[in-house]
């Protein structure tokens, strides 16, 4: 559920409570929150509720793994009672290139957003769902100023390195099968350990990877973006 504005109806309620009765993972991203205190302690009982705010987010979209609506209207009840909305419909079945592309814009999305706890303000460093999985996510932005005696950088320092932002070396790490994907969130995989990537669980967990990970002919950067040569 993507929307700029968080205000929950009662309906919006019960649904949500429903799924994480079934123990079904919701994402909620906004940019900005009009919940009461009430609310805010009723969320955190949700524990398959995972909620991150996404600076100057404007748009609205919410979806499934079938059905997807691309639409002027806030997950907000004012906007749902009062105002003249329109949406448009992506169904997987129907259109399934279309419905793969919003789907990875919706995981970019919750990528460059800042996972919260219990406040619904920003965290500081984000929440796990098993820091002791030695193969969990870890958090780009709260990565430490750090390069291993090994030559290995951090993910952020890689993508200072190569000359692009962070969240588009997580794509890159994605394609080659070095992270895999998971509830919006990349892992480290057993190819992605071959090659000399490691997870580190201090400081909310980060990756480190080979300082000449993309140092081969394979690849380069160039105007701001790797670019895959051909191998």
């Amino acid at each position: 559920l993507i929307s700029p504005y968080l205000r929950l109806n009662d309906r919006i309620k019960e649904l949500l409570e429903d799924k994480n009765r079934l123990k079904i993972d919701v994402r909620i991203v906004y940019g900005k929150s009009e919940l009461q205190p009430v609310e805010v302690n009723w969320l955190k009982g949700l524990s398959y509720v995972r909620t991150s705010f996404c600076k100057n987010l404007h748009a609205k979209c919410y979806l499934n793994e079938e059905t997807c609506i691309i639409t002027s209207l806030n997950l907000y009840e004012f906007s749902q009672v009062n105002n003249n909305e329109m949406g448009v419909l992506v169904q997987r079945s129907d259109d399934p290139d279309l419905f793969r592309d919003t789907y990875q814009e919706a995981q970019r999305i919750i990528r460059i957003s800042d996972e919260v706890r219990n406040s619904l303000e920003p965290a500081l460093k984000p929440e796990f769902p098993d820091p002791s999985n030695p193969n969990q996510i870890a958090g780009h932005d709260d990565e430490p100023e750090i390069s291993d005696s090994g030559a290995k950088l951090t993910t952020s320092k890689l993508a200072v390195k190569l000359g692009i932002k962070t969240p588009e070396l997580i794509e890159l790490l994605i394609q080659k099968c070095y992270l895999d994907e998971r509830i919006g969130k990349p892992y480290l995989t057993d190819l992605g350990t071959s090659i000399g990537g490691e997870y580190r669980r201090a400081y909310g967990g980060y990756f480190l990877w080979p300082e000449d990970l993309f140092a081969s002919a394979c690849t380069q950067a160039i105007d701001g973006t790797v670019q895959q040569l051909g191998c």
